[in-house]
């Protein structure tokens, strides 16, 4: 059924596409036979729109990975550096939430911890839509930002790093088998704002699987028992992007929160002074506009780590 209602999906983009296409030729015709210059600039700029959406689509396609059509997990941590990094992990949780909204995915929180003075240590969040983890897998890894930070008296430039790491959300389809041995389960109180319930009880949940060191957390219910079991899941699904890792010659050695997030490890730069630019250092794709960008415009980086992949594997077979 999940398939089916993803290929419906896609059909339905197609034939609207399809037919925006027809009308807007149609319209061309006519604004050429009658000399009507306004509506010969409209239909221009609506057959450019279309160019672009196609682009899209036709990237979309190359999405043919196991787990590509699924939704996704997102971890973000912050690096060394205390508040700035702190500062720096919340404003890419912000870019995330603005990129999914923009597209029209729906979205979960699965955990959060605070800053001391600001911005977050680290968060969990569930991206819900079509091809979410296809899109949004090239950006685990670690992200720089150098600015003048506002959190320094002296207005000196600093650089931070927090990581990122993309895993796929699986189903009971996809057999993952997990020893009770290999477990530590450990409970703690919620953080963050809560009601007269949700601090006063452990109902928080950290799972860490031992062979691995792959550790998840889920705090997002006020019931211990569903936040085990949402816990569980994302483990299930760690351990699953992990094997799919492996499959692909790309396996991580440690996991997000153990890897070194600091120097000669970043696959973008966000730096904001002494000028404006990101630039991932994967793809080569710069982009000036460096606030569009924190305000969720990545769709640029996504498509040329995509295309990047497609042509590797290519040139492999």
């Amino acid at each position: 059924m999940r398939e089916r209602e993803s290929l419906a999906f896609s059909l339905k983009r197609i034939e609207s596409l399809e037919l925006e296409l027809e009308n807007t030729i149609g319209l061309l015709e006519l604004a050429e036979l009658e000399g009507e210059e306004s509506l010969l600039h409209e239909t221009e700029a609506t057959l450019t729109k279309l160019e672009v959406t196609t682009e899209r689509l036709r990237l979309e396609s190359l999405l043919s990975g196991e787990a590509d059509a699924n939704d996704c997990f997102i971890e973000i941590h912050a690096g060394a550096g205390g508040t700035e990094a702190q500062d720096w992990a919340l404003i890419l949780q912000r870019m995330y939430i603005r990129w999914a909204e923009s597209h029209k995915f729906k979205l979960e929180w699965m955990e959060e911890i605070s800053g001391e003075e600001a911005g977050i240590k680290s968060c969990t969040f569930k991206v819900m839509g079509h091809q979410a983890y296809g899109w949004l897998k090239s950006e685990s890894g670690v992200h720089r930002l150098v600015r003048i930070s506002p959190f320094d008296s002296n207005a000196r430039r600093h650089t931070s790093f927090a990581s990122i790491w993309v895993y796929p959300v699986i189903d009971n389809s996809i057999d993952i088998t997990i020893e009770e041995k290999d477990l530590r389960i450990d409970t703690y109180r919620a953080s963050g704002a809560g009601g007269q319930h949700v601090n006063k009880t452990e109902s928080a949940i950290r799972i860490t699987h031992i062979p691995t060191g792959i550790a998840v957390q889920c705090q997002n219910d006020r019931s211990q028992h569903r936040n085990r079991a949402q816990a569980y899941d994302m483990l299930r699904a760690r351990l699953y992007e992990l094997e799919l890792k492996k499959r692909e010659e790309a396996a991580q050695s440690q996991n997000a929160s153990k890897a070194d997030i600091g120097w000669g490890h970043q696959i973008r730069s966000y730096v904001l002074q002494p000028y404006q630019m990101v630039k991932d250092l994967r793809t080569g794709v710069e982009k000036g506009n460096a606030q569009g960008v924190l305000d969720g415009d990545i769709d640029a980086f996504l498509e040329a780590a995509l295309a990047q992949k497609v042509l590797g594997n290519k040139a492999a077979e």
